[in-house]
């Protein structure tokens, strides 16, 4: 790593001598020292460069440290920049406080202990690191939302263009057929106009003529009807990851109806529309039937609302509790605008009385209700991919740190109160930054989504795993004490030992560390997790590729 590439660390003190002993506490520490011996120089040098850490002694001339701090806090740019103070005096509880209330995060006396001072500024360069990391993988992630952005644009243009293509087709064969069939009448109509110009004086001849004029209008304008109603082909499921356009789909709907008259009366107005196929059902518990040998084939449900066996508030009830996805338009000779309204609320998507049933109002509903349908299962596909995105990790398809600090506290209340055994690993994978450094990020990638297959393979349904952040992961062993729960994470760190990843351009080996913790009566989540990482903290210290209870 270059220098341009380490954490910068500003030192600010007013006597050169002192700037110089702390620069040597920090000689073998990866990171660019940078100082100032006043706090204007301090802010100057601090709009420069980004910081990861600033020590900065508490008296000076001119501006102390105090205001500086206080100046560095009012700036957005440098407002969340770390500020540990650094005196050999101010050691009253005022003027900690006072530094405290300046924006300081920690104060330190002199004389300095190297090792205390090392540890307290490594833990904000591994934040500022961890910082940076975050920041590249979003910018990448960004980029490669774009790049997915293009390539679905690219996907819709060609599907278009497929699509389009194929409507071409059916508008030219349509309108083959059409030419041909208006062609006879047009024909009809314009040989009966000229033989009405040649028998103007013959009466009888004339009213013959107007009647075969009538007929080929009538002819012309059922084209035209049918024209007017050619269905619009929607986008069907193909299989679990595509769908297709399917010129030849057909709507398959059921008619649950007692009558043969009014079953008759619906199908002849739907007789012309070829891709309209209906079944029917003569009483309630014969539709069910139905519903259950292909409920997945049928498209759309007629519902009458008084039958033999009961009626359309009973059928709706039991439908919603099966939570069958298939749109219900309820068609009856009973009822008022009251009851339809009753019916809708009810999950019927539609409403007609059999007085107004023809073929223009049947189609119409048809139409409307598979339309609503349609948006209602994408609301509910829309609904469901929030919740996923809201509760997992995009990379590893574990929960997120949010879902799984939650989930903590809802199983220790849980086990707490049914007074059962409940267990807590925190996993870290040894040595990741080399994977980054050696294969890059891309690659890193790759052994974080492996290793945590891995570990959801080793889970039951009830235990919860996710991802801590970073390279760390967390689960969640629920009716676990701590023994069954350390030779779970054994077996774990087994699996991933053995385990071997690929980027097509390297194989690489990994291993991890886990820290395991039991939930005790007296604790809490933040304890829970601190026992957890403590544990952690020791495998990784004794050599790491190993598991540590607590």
């Amino acid at each position: 790593m270059n220098n341009n590439e380490l954490p910068n660390i500003l030192l600010v003190d007013d006597r050169k001598e002192n700037l110089l002993a702390m620069e040597m506490h920090f000689e073998d520490m990866p990171a660019n020292i940078i100082k100032a011996t006043s706090g204007n120089e301090a802010l100057v040098r601090i709009l420069e460069h980004n910081f990861a850490v600033v020590l900065m002694d508490v008296q000076m001339p001119g501006m102390d440290g105090f205001e500086a701090a206080k100046l560095m806090r009012s700036n957005n740019k440098t407002a969340h920049v770390p500020i540990i103070f650094v005196t050999a005096i101010s050691k009253e509880k005022k003027n900690i406080f006072k530094g405290y209330e300046a924006g300081a995060v920690d104060y330190i006396f002199k004389p300095l202990d190297p090792e205390i001072l090392k540890a307290k500024v490594n833990i904000f360069l591994d934040l500022y690191n961890q910082q940076k990391q975050i920041e590249v993988t979003n910018l990448r992630l960004n980029q490669a939302n774009i790049e997915i952005e293009k390539a679905n644009h690219k996907i819709l243009a060609q599907q278009e263009k497929v699509v389009e293509e194929e409507r071409l087709k059916v508008l030219l064969n349509l309108s083959g057929a059409t030419a041909h069939e208006l062609n006879q009448p047009l024909m009809v109509l314009l040989g009966n106009i000229d033989l009405i110009d040649m028998c103007k004086d013959e009466p009888e001849k004339v009213y013959k003529l107007l009647d075969n004029i009538k007929e080929a209008g009538l002819r012309i304008s059922r084209v035209v009807k049918k024209i007017q109603t050619i269905r619009h082909y929607e986008i069907q499921p193909h299989d679990q990851t595509t769908n297709i356009i399917n010129l030849d789909q057909s709507i398959q709907i059921l008619c649950i109806e007692d009558s043969h008259k009014d079953f008759l009366n619906i199908k002849n107005s739907l007789k012309s529309h070829k891709d309209i196929c209906l079944s029917l059902a003569k009483s309630l518990e014969e539709g069910w039937s139905i519903l259950e040998d292909k409920g997945s084939r049928i498209d759309l449900i007629f519902l009458d609302f008084i039958l033999q066996d009961g009626d359309g508030f009973t059928f709706l009830t039991k439908f919603s509790q099966k939570d069958l996805q298939i749109p219900v338009v309820v068609i009856t000779g009973q009822g008022d605008d009251d009851v339809a309204a009753k019916l809708i609320q009810a999950g019927a998507l539609d409403y007609l009385p059999k007085a107004k049933i023809s073929e223009q109002s049947l189609f119409r509903m048809i139409a409307n209700a598979m339309e609503k349908a349609t948006l209602k299962k994408d609301l509910a596909r829309m609904q469901e991919e929030l919740i996923q995105t809201s509760t997992k990790d995009s990379l590893t398809g574990l929960y997120n740190r949010r879902y799984l600090l939650e989930s903590l506290n809802n199983e220790m209340q849980r086990a707490k109160r049914y007074k059962e055994s409940l267990s807590f690993l925190m996993i870290d994978i040894d040595h990741f930054k080399n994977i980054n450094d050696t294969h890059g990020h891309p690659a890193g990638d790759i052994v974080l989504a492996g290793v945590a297959n891995i570990l959801f393979a080793n889970i039951r349904q009830s235990d919860i795993a996710g991802r801590f952040g970073g390279e760390e992961f967390a689960i969640i062993l629920t009716h676990t004490d701590i023994n069954e729960a350390v030779l779970i994470a054994e077996k774990m760190r087994k699996a991933v030992q053995q385990a071997s990843f690929s980027d097509k351009k390297a194989e690489m080996n990994v291993t991890i560390s886990i820290g395991v913790s039991i939930c005790l009566e007296s604790d809490n989540a933040k304890d829970v997790i601190k026992n957890a990482d403590k544990a952690l903290y020791k495998a990784k210290g004794n050599g790491r590729n190993q598991v540590v209870q607590n």
